[in-house]
């Protein structure tokens, strides 16, 4: 899945690497609101889309998370606004991926901090999973293990953290 940010739409892509082919290409989704992340739940195949509009007449920057079925038919949504009526400081989500259980986590850039948003049929559920520790966390994935991995691009590293949902 590979997002296209100027034509606002979503695409899937099939891919021989060894051979070096690509084999086909369909687009998903059409008027998406310049989107610069995707990810996809290996458990339900939900889509989850990543979105930074441009306020209107502002220059600023907000941040909505769009969650498709696999069927591509919308199942949650959340923009910064709703995101602001559970955590007290703006959130700028730069990644998005989810986890084992289902629930969608986001990158904040600017609490510094990984956030759990729930599951998309619950959304929001905010809760912080990562509060400290980081400077400007732009990507993330968990592994197979359920060790959450974060790119900290201002530390020039990836860090590693055990997710225990208790």
């Amino acid at each position: 899945m590979v997002t296209d940010a100027e034509a606002g739409s979503l695409h899937l892509l099939e891919v021989d690497f060894p051979e070096g082919v690509l084999r086909r290409t369909e687009r998903l989704q059409t008027h998406l609101c310049y989107p610069r992340g995707v990810a996809v739940s290996w458990l339900t195949g939900a889509i989850a889309i990543l979105e930074h509009p441009l306020a209107v007449g502002t220059g600023a920057c907000s941040t909505t998370v769009k969650v498709f079925s696999a069927s591509m038919q919308l199942i949650g949504q959340v923009d910064a606004f709703g995101l602001s009526l559970f955590f007290p400081s703006k959130i700028t989500a730069s990644a998005v991926t989810f986890d084992h259980q289902g629930n969608v986590i986001v990158a904040d850039t600017s609490s510094q901090a990984v956030l759990c948003l729930g599951k998309p049929e619950e959304f929001p559920v905010l809760k912080p999973i990562i509060t400290h520790g980081l400077s400007h966390p732009v990507a993330l994935t968990f592994t197979k293990e359920n060790s959450l991995l974060v790119l900290d691009s201002a530390a020039h590293s990836v860090k590693v953290y055990k997710v225990d949902w208790g």
